[in-house]
Protein backbone atom coordinates (compact mmCIF):
# COMPACT_ATOMS: atom_id res chain seq x y z
CA UNK A 1 0.00 0.00 0.00
CA UNK A 2 1.15 3.75 -0.81
CA UNK A 3 1.17 6.33 1.87
CA UNK A 4 1.39 10.26 1.02
CA UNK A 5 2.58 12.37 3.81
CA UNK A 6 0.70 15.56 3.22
CA UNK A 7 0.23 18.71 4.39
CA UNK A 8 -3.77 20.41 3.60
CA UNK A 9 -1.94 23.63 2.01
CA UNK A 10 0.24 21.71 -0.47
CA UNK A 11 -0.06 22.36 -4.27
CA UNK A 12 2.44 19.13 -4.44
CA UNK A 13 0.49 17.05 -2.43
CA UNK A 14 -2.69 17.61 -4.27
CA UNK A 15 -1.10 16.78 -7.38
CA UNK A 16 0.10 13.36 -5.87
CA UNK A 17 -3.40 12.59 -4.87
CA UNK A 18 -4.99 13.55 -8.19
CA UNK A 19 -2.02 11.47 -10.15
CA UNK A 20 -3.26 8.05 -7.32
CA UNK A 21 -6.46 9.18 -8.10
CA UNK A 22 -6.82 9.20 -11.78
CA UNK A 23 -4.42 6.00 -11.90
CA UNK A 24 -7.11 4.45 -9.56
CA UNK A 25 -4.05 2.94 -7.11
CA UNK A 26 -4.64 2.64 -3.65
CA UNK A 27 -3.41 5.10 -1.24
CA UNK A 28 -3.39 6.05 2.57
CA UNK A 29 -2.73 9.44 3.78
CA UNK A 30 -0.87 11.24 6.85
CA UNK A 31 -0.91 14.30 7.40
CA UNK A 32 2.65 15.26 8.73
CA UNK A 33 0.93 17.87 11.15
CA UNK A 34 -1.26 15.29 12.59
CA UNK A 35 -1.08 12.56 15.33
CA UNK A 36 -0.69 10.72 12.26
CA UNK A 37 3.07 10.98 11.87
CA UNK A 38 4.58 7.92 14.36
CA UNK A 39 7.82 7.63 15.02
CA UNK A 40 8.36 4.33 13.45
CA UNK A 41 6.85 6.45 10.12
CA UNK A 42 9.86 8.56 9.81
CA UNK A 43 12.49 5.39 10.78
CA UNK A 44 10.58 3.67 7.71
CA UNK A 45 10.89 6.63 5.63
CA UNK A 46 15.12 7.22 6.61
CA UNK A 47 15.70 3.82 5.89
CA UNK A 48 14.61 4.29 2.71
CA UNK A 49 16.28 7.42 1.47
CA UNK A 50 19.20 7.30 -0.03
CA UNK A 51 20.77 10.43 1.50
CA UNK A 52 19.13 10.13 5.01
CA UNK A 53 17.47 13.52 6.89
CA UNK A 54 19.46 15.50 3.67
CA UNK A 55 16.78 13.83 1.31
CA UNK A 56 13.50 14.39 3.26
CA UNK A 57 14.33 17.61 5.53
CA UNK A 58 13.80 21.29 3.84
CA UNK A 59 17.07 23.06 4.58
CA UNK A 60 15.50 26.38 3.90
CA UNK A 61 13.16 25.60 6.74
CA UNK A 62 12.39 28.99 8.94
CA UNK A 63 13.03 26.72 11.58
CA UNK A 64 15.94 24.84 10.44
CA UNK A 65 17.76 28.47 9.01
CA UNK A 66 16.72 30.47 12.04
CA UNK A 67 18.65 27.71 14.47
CA UNK A 68 21.60 26.66 12.01
CA UNK A 69 20.40 23.16 12.53
CA UNK A 70 23.09 20.48 11.94
CA UNK A 71 21.35 16.88 11.20
CA UNK A 72 24.29 15.49 10.91
CA UNK A 73 25.16 15.78 14.35
CA UNK A 74 21.99 14.62 16.11
CA UNK A 75 21.18 10.80 16.98
CA UNK A 76 18.76 9.13 14.84
CA UNK A 77 16.45 9.31 17.96
CA UNK A 78 17.27 13.58 18.01
CA UNK A 79 16.37 13.26 14.70
CA UNK A 80 13.20 11.54 15.14
CA UNK A 81 11.81 13.71 17.85
CA UNK A 82 13.10 16.94 16.39
CA UNK A 83 10.85 15.70 12.95
CA UNK A 84 7.89 14.97 15.31
CA UNK A 85 7.67 18.54 17.20
CA UNK A 86 8.71 20.69 13.59
CA UNK A 87 7.35 18.42 11.02
CA UNK A 88 7.18 21.52 8.89
CA UNK A 89 10.70 20.54 8.16
CA UNK A 90 9.89 17.49 6.05
CA UNK A 91 9.59 18.14 2.47
CA UNK A 92 6.25 17.25 0.92
CA UNK A 93 4.68 14.74 -0.40
CA UNK A 94 6.61 11.83 0.95
CA UNK A 95 5.02 8.95 -0.91
CA UNK A 96 6.40 5.76 0.64
CA UNK A 97 5.48 1.68 -0.44
CA UNK A 98 7.01 -1.15 0.70
CA UNK A 99 10.30 -1.00 -1.44
CA UNK A 100 10.54 2.85 -2.25
CA UNK A 101 10.42 6.33 -1.30
CA UNK A 102 9.86 9.27 -3.19
CA UNK A 103 10.21 13.30 -2.11
CA UNK A 104 7.75 15.62 -3.73
CA UNK A 105 5.69 15.13 -7.27
CA UNK A 106 7.56 14.23 -9.98
CA UNK A 107 5.43 13.13 -12.77
CA UNK A 108 8.08 10.81 -14.31
CA UNK A 109 9.40 9.04 -11.18
CA UNK A 110 5.50 8.61 -9.88
CA UNK A 111 4.99 5.98 -12.34
CA UNK A 112 7.20 3.70 -10.20
CA UNK A 113 4.37 3.74 -8.06
CA UNK A 114 2.17 1.55 -10.72
CA UNK A 115 1.47 -2.04 -9.72
CA UNK A 116 3.80 -4.52 -12.10
CA UNK A 117 0.87 -6.54 -13.39
CA UNK A 118 -1.02 -2.69 -13.82
CA UNK A 119 2.73 -2.07 -15.81
CA UNK A 120 2.78 -5.46 -17.68
CA UNK A 121 -0.99 -4.69 -19.32
CA UNK A 122 0.31 -1.55 -20.24
CA UNK A 123 3.01 -3.04 -22.07
CA UNK A 124 0.91 -5.29 -24.12
CA UNK A 125 -1.37 -2.52 -25.36
CA UNK A 126 -0.30 -2.08 -29.09
CA UNK A 127 -3.04 1.46 -28.64
CA UNK A 128 -0.13 3.75 -26.77
CA UNK A 129 -1.80 6.48 -28.94
CA UNK A 130 -5.66 5.45 -27.50
CA UNK A 131 -6.86 8.54 -25.11
CA UNK A 132 -7.72 6.42 -22.41
CA UNK A 133 -4.16 4.74 -22.48
CA UNK A 134 -2.72 6.31 -18.96
CA UNK A 135 -6.16 5.44 -17.42
CA UNK A 136 -7.10 2.35 -18.64
CA UNK A 137 -6.19 -0.46 -16.01
CA UNK A 138 -6.72 -3.35 -18.31
CA UNK A 139 -6.18 -1.81 -22.01
CA UNK A 140 -9.09 -3.22 -22.85
CA UNK A 141 -8.29 -1.16 -26.36
CA UNK A 142 -5.84 -4.17 -27.18
CA UNK A 143 -8.78 -6.52 -28.37
CA UNK A 144 -9.55 -3.90 -30.99
CA UNK A 145 -6.84 -5.46 -32.98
Amino acid sequence: MVTLYTSPSCNSCRKAKKWFDDHKIPYVIKSIFSSDLKAEDIMEILKKSENGSEDIISSRSKIVMENDIDFDEMTISELISFILKNPSVLKRPLIVDDRRLQVGYNEDEIRSFIPEAQRYAWLGCNHRECEHFDDCPSHSCADEN
